[in-house]
């Protein structure tokens, strides 16, 4: 059960509304994640929506890398409608059903891709850290610029908030789905480098 009200359109006041509407009517197609929350603050919840549209659909990383930064972070929070909405995402973008998985179980995912590898080694530091080592920070900046490397920061923290919001007002699933997330850890759930990092090319 959810600890915060969760209105429906009929409920929500004329503020409340004209957000909700216009939700619908963008990329999301719906609200059933954090803004179901944050439509008790509408101004909050108008600004939240448009940098959210921003940094799932709007970065110049392709959305199969922007859509696995997602998945780091919604696994260390374990949020489960996070993982839930982002890995049917990631796997429609093209990340490999296989890394996706590992990711899930809390294991190492193996990368043949550079440019996979080095996403999500720059958000698991950040994610477990607070800190990105210089080589990681490095080779994003190599292949995608100061402009690839301030939006990956800011995927990552805008999806930190999204989870921690998820989380602390219990917002449910949609009915029928089951958490996909076990907890591994008591607390941020650690995660480990990935596999064969070394000998990942292309990208």
């Amino acid at each position: 059960m959810p600890r915060i009200p969760l209105p429906t359109p009929a409920e929500m006041t004329p503020e409340q509304r004209r957000v909700h509407d216009a939700v619908v009517a963008g990329p999301r197609g719906q609200v059933i994640g954090p803004l179901r929350a944050v439509i008790h603050s509408p101004d909050l919840a108008e600004r939240w929506s448009r940098l959210g549209e921003f940094l799932r659909f709007g970065t110049c990383l392709p959305k199969r890398l922007n859509e696995l930064a997602i998945l780091v972070t919604g696994r260390r929070w374990t949020s489960q409608i996070e993982w839930w909405v982002h890995a049917r995402a990631a796997a429609e973008a093209g990340l490999d059903a296989a890394i996706i998985e590992a990711i899930r179980e809390g294991r190492a995912p193996a990368f043949t891709a550079a440019d996979e590898a080095e996403i999500y080694e720059f958000a698991r530091q950040l994610q477990g850290t607070g800190q990105v080592e210089e080589a990681a920070y490095a080779a994003i900046v190599a292949r995608w610029g100061a402009r690839g490397v301030v939006e990956l920061t800011g995927v990552i923290g805008y999806y930190t908030m999204v989870s921690m919001t998820l989380n602390v007002h219990d917002i449910p699933l949609p009915d029928g789905i089951a958490a996909p997330l076990r907890p591994l850890a008591e607390g941020l759930t650690p995660l480990p480098p990935a596999q064969r990092l070394a000998e990942a090319t292309g990208g």
